[in-house]
């Protein structure tokens, strides 16, 4: 090819005079640097169509049936005859289920961890059970749906004007949801739920918490405590509605309660705590066709310098690395691990079959406007993420993560679902690539947020931590905004505010994924 159409070298700074980005050799379409005019020529190629900015086009023919090819992997089936300098998207691509022929454990060379007394350090809060927060919340936390407004009416009470005297906590916040009850009593919906209540009430971000329940619920806190052996005590109470005697009566106990919270919270301190206390959830939403070639590469290369580090990245979103699951079996530390990835990956085909859906139901039509046009594509460029190191381990949703570098959890591909998830596991930061940009916030765990792409970002500003996108206008390395990130996320988590908690957001972002049948 000539200059007009290039590969990509991720160490270099791309060459901006081009028309197209051919990602691989092995390509057979090219990305739009810009949009394309219909019958526009550059060097030996003549679009037939009009190519929008971030949408791929053909490279040479592709028969009906043939593979169309993008990061050197299958992204579809051409489902008719497509013709050099066509513009490839839904109504020239099918969608077919992966086969499942896995390669296990063969790329799995232990990475490299630096010494603790070379890694990076960071200001957080040391807690008595060896957890490092990043944060220092009161949580309350609501067993069920008829509890939610007790808890935001508990939260509430607790202004920025009297939180003024305790300068070391960052806020009381209510974490109400939508189920509780009408739900069975076991299996995979019972079980997420128990799950997240347990792992944000011990999340290293909490300082204090309290739980707070209806009464008659199917979600009965007593047998949640039981289960994860939870000790009550001064910072950590529980309470229903019925027992106290009302609303009013819940609301004015439950301020009473926080209340006495508030000294021995205010007690804790930032002190610094090595980069490897860091369980960074990585996450991409309101994806587009950069996600794969800035953002997501860039935030994969910030991964690998934490598991360098001694820390730990989780990968989610199950639904949104199906298609490119083969790649991450063969990081894969042992033939267990990557069983148990196929075994999720099985049992999503299986749930979305059963519930009348398609996996490739995602894309969503702002990822398809982006230019993403099967979820085999939107994958390939969503498990960049996840860096290059070895993966060592796989987790259901919501459960504790117990072991450091690079992992993943089962969850759905609604951010605020799959982030609840992560957060319950025991992340205390959040990475969260955007093209159409997100607007997402978290707490207790702070947020920060990449574009993919410079317009967007010159958009949204307020909104968009840091620019990825600047790798295609500005000629940035994958490297340079890697570190930028790293940087950010040890900013970040020393104290620092993400731009989603200046804003305030993060409030209403807690969501249990719900499984299972409602009664």
């Amino acid at each position: 090819m000539t200059d007009d159409i290039i590969n990509i070298n991720w160490h270099k700074k791309p060459d901006q005079s081009v028309g197209f980005i051919k990602l691989t050799e092995k390509d057979n379409v090219a990305v739009a640097l810009r949009t394309i005019n219909a019958e526009e020529t550059i060097n030996d190629i003549t679009t037939r169509q009009e190519i929008p900015s971030g949408h791929k086009l053909a490279l040479q023919d592709i028969a009906t049936g043939e593979q169309v090819i993008k990061y050197s992997q299958v992204i579809g089936y051409a489902s008719t005859d497509i013709k050099t300098g066509d513009h490839i998207h839904t109504q020239n691509i099918e969608f077919r289920l992966t086969d499942h022929n896995y390669e296990y454990c063969v790329d799995n060379e232990a990475p490299e961890v630096l010494p603790l007394e070379s890694r990076a350090q960071f200001m957080g809060f040391q807690r008595a059970d060896g957890q490092v927060g990043t944060r220092n919340f009161i949580a309350i936390l609501a067993s069920v749906n008829c509890s939610a407004t007790a808890v935001q009416h508990i939260a509430n009470a607790f202004t920025p004007e009297l939180l003024a005297d305790y300068p070391n906590i960052d806020g009381v916040v209510g974490f109400s949801h939508s189920t509780g009850c009408g739900l069975a009593d076991s299996g995979d919906g019972f079980d997420n739920l128990q799950r997240v209540l347990w792992g944000y009430a011990q999340h290293p971000n909490v300082a204090g918490v309290l739980l707070v329940g209806l009464g008659c619920e199917v979600n009965q806190i007593s047998s949640l405590v039981e289960q994860y052996h939870m000790q009550r005590g001064p910072l950590l109470r529980t309470m229903n509605i019925q027992s106290v005697g009302g609303h009013t009566k819940t609301v004015a106990a439950g301020v009473a309660r926080i209340k006495e919270m508030l000294p021995e919270a205010n007690n804790c301190q930032r002190s610094s705590c090595p980069a490897s206390s860091l369980t960074l959830a990585l996450q991409c939403g309101g994806s587009d066709a950069w996600s794969g070639i800035t953002a997501n590469p860039a935030l994969g290369y910030a991964a690998d310098l934490l598991v360098k580090h001694g820390g730990t990245a989780v990968l989610a979103e199950t639904p949104e690395v199906y298609g490119a699951e083969h790649l991450l079996t063969r990081r894969a530390s042992d033939e267990p691990t990557a069983k148990k990835l196929v075994e999720r990956i099985l049992w999503w085909e299986d749930y979305v079959a059963r519930n009348g859906g398609s996996m490739d139901n995602n894309p969503s039509p702002g990822n398809k406007l982006g230019g993403l046009t099967t979820i085999l594509e939107k994958s390939l460029g969503a498990v960049a993420k996840g860096g290059t190191t070895r993966l060592n381990g796989v987790y259901r949703y919501a459960e504790k993560i117990d072991r450091n570098g690079f992992v993943f959890m089962d969850s759905p591909g609604y951010d605020p679902a799959s982030i609840t998830g992560e957060v319950a596991g025991g992340c205390n930061l959040v990475a969260f690539t955007t093209g159409r940009g997100s607007t997402y916030g978290c707490k207790p765990a702070p947020s920060i947020k990449i574009a993919t792409n410079t317009e967007m970002y010159n958009r949204m500003t307020e909104d968009m931590d840091i620019n990825a996108g600047r790798i295609v206008t500005e000629g940035a390395s994958i490297t340079d905004v890697g570190e930028e990130i790293f940087a950010t996320l040890l900013s970040v988590a020393s104290g620092a505010p993400s731009l989603s908690e200046q804003l305030g957001l993060g409030d209403h972002e807690f969501v249990p994924w719900q499984v299972g049948a409602t009664m």
